[in-house]
């Protein structure tokens, strides 16, 4: 093992192998890793055990908040409002996910042709990914689905007489949340593009020789070529989600309403943790979102060794 001087004592050099010395670069990372991360989740799978409102110890309860969760009986009141997050969370996701993917795809194709502006018109597309996160456009996407908002000033301008208040009304509150994910396919489209442009080109002036016309192209080349990425953006897209919590709060007033439309799971856990004081409770949910998304994430890529073809064969 090499050996290298890095201090100089009265008795001559002192040595430390390279080994150790990466060790000790390594120190400040790994205090990190296990003071922030590790040591926090730990303490989060013992406290989803405890009855804990952050003022007092926590008491131990077993398993009762994972009980109240999913069931009940005359000692423990049943959450409907827990299972009620997760069902609107999952229909969030597995109706925003897709469209925004699709809407993303598409307009990467677009992106990848040789026009002029192109590298103008992809910021211009990517601009709503840095910003739809924020709490000023959430603040501003309430207001154009408000009552009175644009949305419906256009509406009655082109005839529609009573057109209702989206935010305000439990059918179309969950809709407005679900436009404002698509409305971020910035990040899934740039990824898209990067995917197209290793496409050989070939591959479409051979099908184009054989009579192949756009939509074979499409089908036959562009998506299995594209399959990896796919399913990348897929597994990305429904982590983010599932943990989407700053729309919903600010459109919501904070409350997840009208009757809980739009009652994201991590906006029902934020409000039994900080507004309620609920922190046991809380960190047992978060302990369930984790397993639900382990889940699904487990799942999609056992779905996935039927469906994406990483060009081996």
């Amino acid at each position: 093992m090499q050996k290298r001087p890095v201090l100089f004592t009265p008795k001559g050099y002192l040595f430390v192998s390279d080994q150790l010395s990466s060790y000790a670069f390594l120190i400040p990372w790994l205090l990190g890793f296990f003071i922030l991360t590790v040591y926090p989740m730990v303490y989060s799978l013992y406290l989803s055990f405890t009855d804990y409102n952050v003022l007092e110890p926590p008491r131990w309860v077993g398993i009762k908040n994972f009980f109240v969760m999913f069931s009940g009986n005359d000692r423990y009141t049943h959450d409907v409002r827990f299972l009620n997050s997760l069902f609107v969370t999952l229909k969030f996701v597995f109706i925003s996910v897709p469209i925004k993917l699709a809407f993303a795809l598409t307009v990467a194709m677009l992106m990848n042709q040789k026009l002029k502006l192109i590298p103008l018109y992809r910021t211009v597309y990517y601009i709503p990914t840095l910003l739809g996160g924020s709490v000023a456009i959430s603040v501003l996407w309430r207001r154009l689905f408000s009552g009175d908002g644009v949305i419906n000033t256009i509406l009655r301008f082109i005839g529609v007489a009573n057109p209702p208040s989206w935010i305000s009304t439990p059918q179309y509150a969950l809709g407005t949340l679900i436009i404002l994910a698509v409305w971020q396919f910035g990040s899934p489209m740039i990824i898209f593009l990067a995917g197209l442009k290793q496409i050989p080109q070939e591959y479409y002036e051979a099908a184009s020789v054989d009579g192949a016309g756009k939509a074979r192209q499409f089908l036959h080349i562009t998506l299995p070529s594209l399959s990896p990425i796919i399913f990348f953006n897929l597994v990305m897209q429904m982590i983010s989600s599932f943990q989407s919590f700053t729309q919903a709060y600010i459109i919501s007033g904070g409350n997840g309403g009208p009757v809980d439309s739009t009652m994201f799971y991590s906006l029902y856990l934020y409000l039994h943790g900080f507004a309620w004081a609920h922190m046991g409770y809380a960190a047992a949910m978060a302990w369930v979102l984790l397993i639900i998304i382990a889940a699904l994430t487990a799942l999609t890529f056992k779905i996935s060794n039927s469906m994406v073809s990483y060009g081996e064969d």
